[in-house]
């Protein structure tokens, strides 16, 4: 089942709506009961510390140290004042059961943390803008130097000092182990820095009705069933001309590796037929590639539009300075089109239609959009609806996830590896999408199958090689990886 991804004001719009129904001290209730349960699973052994912000994030901190108790743990509460009613409440109804609530303060949380085995972070929710006061801040370095000491830390629903709609995690903020989250992923719990503070993030979903959160969702997180439904699938007969014919239009001297990239990850992501054409003298990689060499764009396009056209083109990898011109023409023939490396242009703004996909990377994407990267990666999902808007059909941001915007939906991807950062990866993956295209999948179905498709079989890699991963190693793991995720 998809996750959602929520801003801090669609978190508050739920919350808004949990307590004008009286549900709200019953879903904080829940998050504390899944906090504890997440830290009995990952941290067993150990006094627990939990620190206590004044608003509700500090009450879901004071119902996990009762459910903790309850769990025969021993359980120490540092607390700031608060005003909140339901902090307050879960405040008494712990001292009931005998747990015992002491100031927070720098001094208290440095005794207190060397004789404790696990620290909880309940200080700050999605609901902080920054700047942090001076107080909160100098709490946040104590419980670092905590952290740095030796002692795991868990943060609640966002690591404390995150601003929950940013990924670059400008300034100073509590350095996690874990992150239990509610509801729905953050954008700093799913991309860049933010991400890396947040440490291993489980989503709590909470039992509130799913279309409330739906409703403020941002866009979802596909899990790898939601992603099996969409891969095509062949019948008994099925033959090579049915199974999509795939062009790759690229290669440059210089640059002819991508477009032969791009073919193998066609070929290995079920395309029936595929050929490669290119001004330049593009290397077979494997027989079942075939190779076209062309003199020039301006006689070749013609010719080949003439002949036939395939089921889906992928185009721009290492097409060089005719890039543009080139484009214009394929994406005036109608058909299925990825767009990648250099046909991502500013210049072909209003060219696209609904069947083009256009994958550019942060780089490229600030460059289409006259920005600079670290405003893109400062917040990829915002970045990726704007490609979108710029350019119609589907827009693949790629990433560590990925986002994938269409007209109607946002999507993160799951998964992938490290390894994966390497060159030749994207126009592997412009292959990938081409043969999804080729066999019948719209631009959105293909980007959310195509994404997770290619990220598994980086995975898969990772497992065989362990590092240094190059792109060919991520197209031999096509196949199995498809089979993984129709068996999921």
């Amino acid at each position: 089942m998809s996750e959602f991804i929520l801003s801090p004001e669609g978190a508050r719009r739920v919350d808004a709506r949990l307590e004008r129904a009286g549900l709200l001290d019953l879903a904080m209730e829940e998050a504390g009961r899944a906090v504890a349960d997440a830290l009995q699973a990952s941290f067993p052994d150990g006094p627990v510390l939990l620190l206590a912000g004044g608003g509700a994030n500090g009450g879901d901190a004071l119902v996990a140290a009762r459910h903790l108790l309850a769990l025969g743990r021993t359980v120490r509460v540092l607390a700031q004042p608060s005003k909140h009613p339901l902090t307050r409440l879960n405040r008494r109804r712990l001292r009931a059961v005998g747990g015992e609530v002491q100031p927070l303060n720098p001094a208290s949380l440095r005794r207190a943390s060397v004789v404790s085995g696990v620290l909880v972070d309940g200080l700050l929710g999605t609901g902080f803008v920054p700047p942090l006061r001076p107080a909160l801040a100098e709490l946040i370095e104590a419980l670092n130097a905590a952290h740095d000491a030796g002692l795991p830390v868990l943060s609640i629903d966002l690591p404390s000092g995150l601003d929950a709609s940013c990924a670059d995690a400008a300034g100073l903020s509590v350095r996690a182990d874990m992150t239990v989250t509610f509801m729905g992923f953050k954008t700093a719990s799913l991309f860049g820095e933010a991400a890396t503070r947040s440490g291993r993030v489980t989503l709590a979903p909470l039992r509130v009705p799913r279309d409330w959160v739906r409703e403020e969702a941002l866009g979802s997180r596909p899990d790898d069933l939601d992603v099996a439904t969409l891969l095509p699938v062949r019948t008994a007969g099925a033959h090579k001309g049915t199974a999509g014919r795939v062009w790759i239009v690229g290669g440059h001297l210089g640059t002819v590796g991508a477009a032969a990239l791009a073919g193998l990850g066609a070929l290995r992501a079920g395309a029936g037929l595929v050929t490669v054409h290119s001004l330049a003298d593009v290397p077979l990689v494997t027989p079942e590639l075939m190779v076209r060499q062309h003199t020039n764009w301006d006689q070749a396009l013609p010719e080949l539009r003439d002949s036939g056209l395939p089921d889906a083109v992928a185009l721009g990898m290492g097409l060089g300075p005719q890039a543009v011109q080139v484009a214009r023409e394929v994406l005036a023939w109608g058909i299925p089109t990825v767009l990648d490396a250099d046909a991502l242009h500013p210049e072909l703004a209003g060219h696209g239609h609904p069947q083009c996909l256009w994958t550019p990377h942060p780089g490229e994407a600030a460059r289409l959009l006259g920005l600079g990267t670290p405003e893109v990666t400062r917040d990829p999902l915002a970045a990726a609806r704007r490609l979108q808007e710029l350019l119609g059909g589907t827009v693949i941001l790629k990433g560590g996830p990925s986002v994938v915007a269409s007209a109607h939906a946002l999507s993160v991807s799951r998964g992938g590896h490290p390894g994966m950062a390497s060159a030749g990866m994207g126009d592997t993956l412009a292959g990938v999408l081409a043969a999804l295209l080729g066999q019948g999948l719209s631009a959105a179905d293909a980007g959310v199958a195509g994404v997770r498709l290619h990220a598994r079989a980086g995975e898969r890699a990772a497992r065989v090689r362990g590092y240094g991963l190059i792109a060919s190693d991520v197209s031999d793991e096509l196949g199995a990886a498809w089979l993984d995720l129709k068996q999921s």
